[in-house]
């Protein structure tokens, strides 16, 4: 290839990066991927994955707090796709979050390249893919976004870091698993669990005796909260999405959808192999499988069954959760200590009460919050709200509060405001628990209990140490509260993390709106935006 023909090439990306480049010198870091459909057996079972560059899980992102990530994304299937990146805040930046509430698909054969910033951020995530329940196939994998060198970390270095990608797993191709819920009808019960895209005793990690290990741990999974524990080794907990904890020690511990958590393990017991277990929670059939932590001067196998873990008890998990503490003194992604933010002394200014139910409409089996079952417009909704193309939806068509009325369906969003304080309530009268995440922020998980909320349960709330995370879970017939700083302008997804009730309509949007339209606020539509349905033909902005 000519020097003018490589120039040609690297052009587009040099002036789609110029923006960025000029607002500062943090490390860029450029991956390409390939996504294709290949065969995989996580079950024994000869199934149709999603794969990236070969790989399932896909490949790990390691980054440094503000890193750019540049992510060109090739999609080699046979239909439209999109991948997410759960727990990364996108800070001013909705147009790379990858839901298709934000992002036109990447078109079969085509190709679009995610520049996004990790920007104040640490933490274990992961990435998945967001459209048409292709998460069922694979295409996730983990994020690690580790502190800057002379960011203080409140613990020593271990002297391994391992990534656990947990979740169910059925034997049936996604497509199948798609078609039925687009039938009407809800999904069967999962038919494993999966390590890593691996079954029973798939994966062994190799510790040394007397050393500390991190393991990172995601439950990627589609419909049920799991719990983990390692044989005869304690779990220090150390960080929940992004946060420092204060470091409580567990002998197992329950990670519900979409949630993600570090703990440290010391190699302190004779020398010899451990069962690393993974369990269903609130499930009348258990399902669990294990792996291996091997000594590397190990004299023999694990002894005796793999320890067992708590089924249906839900006060043992509630109390846990409520152990989970914000470390105050530890520093978070900058110098100043977590606990520096007073969020329990800023009045909110927007008291938000969201209720799921499931309801039948027009025959079939739909989710909704509120009443409403969300469905996707044939636009996405942060390009029409740009384009001000009018007709696709309404702001104020979800409700603050819930109405107790018949579900419908409706492309529902809410308008909010920048800057402002809200309190969200999230309240669960169903048999079943429930895992709700928010796009684009971090929040403070200041309540949760059985029964009903009323004003009166603001009595029993933690404004002094509740952990801030993205994902938080809410018992059956309980309810979760939570404080949340709307500090990131945008178009941002809250849903259900149980991938068929958000597939059928447990979802909306958060329309966080500034006046003052400026790029100080939010960044431009990026110059290589895909643009589809009545933005197609449409230009993004001058070179």
């Amino acid at each position: 290839m000519g020097k003018s023909s490589l120039l040609a090439s690297f052009l587009p990306l040099l002036l789609l990066l110029l923006p960025y480049c000029v607002l500062g010198d943090d490390p860029y870091r450029f991956f390409t991927w390939n996504v294709t459909y290949g065969d995989i057996w996580p079950m024994g079972v000869k199934q149709q994955g999603i794969l990236i560059n070969g790989q399932f899980p896909g490949p790990q992102i390691e980054a440094v707090t503000n890193d750019n990530l540049i992510i060109n994304v090739f999609n080699s299937l046979q239909e439209p796709f999109l991948l997410s990146w759960n727990g990364v805040q996108q800070r001013r930046n909705s147009w790379q979050d990858g839901v298709y509430g934000t992002n036109c698909p990447i078109p079969p054969g085509g190709n679009f390249t995610y520049v996004m910033q990790v920007k104040d951020q640490i933490g274990s995530y992961f990435y998945f893919p967001s459209l048409a329940f292709h998460k069922a196939a694979g295409g996730f994998g983990g994020i690690r976004v580790l502190s800057r060198p002379l960011i203080p970390v409140p613990f020593p270095p271990p002297v391994a870091d391992y990534t656990l990608l947990i979740g169910d797993w059925y034997k049936a191709n996604h497509t199948d698993l798609r078609y039925i819920l687009d039938s009407g009808r809800d999904l069967p019960f999962p038919d494993g669990i999966l390590i890593n895209g691996r079954g029973q005793y798939g994966n062994t990690f190799t510790v040394e005796q007397g050393k500390t290990y991190r393991f990172r741990v995601s439950n990627v999974g589609l419909a049920t909260s799991l719990n983990v524990r390692i044989q005869g080794h304690a779990m220090m907990l150390v960080e929940v999405e992004g946060s420092h904890t204060l470091q409580n020690t567990y002998s197992s511990f329950d990670l519900h959808l979409g949630q993600s958590c570090s703990f440290l393990v010391t190699a302190d017991q004779p020398p010899m192999d451990y069962y690393i277990v993974v369990s269903s929670r609130f499930t009348s059939t258990v399902l669990s499988t294990t792996a291996v932590l091997h000594y590397s001067n190990s004299g023999g196998q694990p002894v005796g069954p793999p320890p067992g873990g708590p089924t249906i008890q839900i006060d043992w998990s509630l109390n846990q959760a409520r152990s989970i503490r914000w470390n105050l003194t530890a520093s978070g992604p900058r110098p100043n200590p977590q606990g520096s933010y007073h969020y329990g002394l800023v009045n909110t200014t927007r008291t938000i009460r969201l209720a799921n139910s499931a309801s039948v409409i027009n025959g079939k089996q739909r989710y909704a919050v509120n009443s409403v079952s969300f469905i996707p417009a044939d636009t996405p909704l942060k390009v029409v709200d740009f384009y001000n193309i009018s007709g696709v939806f309404s702001l104020g068509s979800m409700p603050d509060n819930p109405t107790y009325g018949a579900g419908y369906l409706q492309t529902s969003v809410m308008a909010a405001n920048f800057r402002d304080y809200v309190e969200i309530i999230f309240e669960n009268s169903e048999d079943t628990l429930q895992s709700w995440h928010i796009d684009g922020y971090s929040f403070w998980v200041v309540g949760m209990d059985g029964g009903q909320w009323t004003p009166a349960s603001r009595e029993g709330y933690n404004l002094r140490d509740a952990v801030a995370r993205c994902t938080v879970q809410v018992y059956p017939k309980s309810w979760s509260a939570i404080y949340m700083p709307l500090d990131n302008v945008g178009m941002w997804n809250i849903r259900s993390e149980n991938w068929a009730r958000q597939y059928l309509g447990q979802q909306f949007y958060l329309r966080v709106y500034s006046p003052a339209n400026s790029w100080r606020d939010e960044n431009p539509i990026p110059r290589n935006a895909l643009l589809c349905g009545r933005a197609s033909g449409r230009r993004t902005r001058p070179l």
